[in-house]
C-alpha cells in the first residue's frame, strides 16, 4: 500500500472535507438536536481544516503529518 500511497492527495481530501463542512446547511432539527449538529459541525471542521493544512511525509512506511498549531502573526498595526 505505501508504494502507491499519495499523501498529497489525502491532505487535498481533508481540505475538501473542511469546505464541504463549512459550507454545508443545517437539515431541519430543533432544540438541542440543532445545538448538537452545529457544534459536531465545528469541531468536524477545525479537524478537517488541521489535517488538510498539514505536511506529510511517508517514509518506510510510516505516514507522518506535521501541523503547525502556532498563532500565524497578525499585521503590524503603526502608530
Amino acid at each position: 500500500m505505501a508504494d502507491d500511497f499519495d499523501v498529497d492527495a489525502l491532505i487535498e481530501r481533508f481540505k475538501e472535507r473542511a469546505n464541504a463542512v463549512r459550507s454545508r446547511g443545517v437539515p431541519p432539527v430543533e432544540g438541542p438536536d440543532r445545538k448538537r449538529f452545529i457544534e459536531q459541525a465545528k469541531v468536524d471542521y477545525m479537524d478537517y481544516a488541521m489535517l488538510g493544512d498539514a505536511e506529510g511525509v511517508l517514509a518506510d512506511g510510516v505516514l507522518t503529518l506535521r501541523i503547525d498549531l502556532r498563532p500565524k502573526p497578525g499585521p503590524t498595526r503603526s502608530g
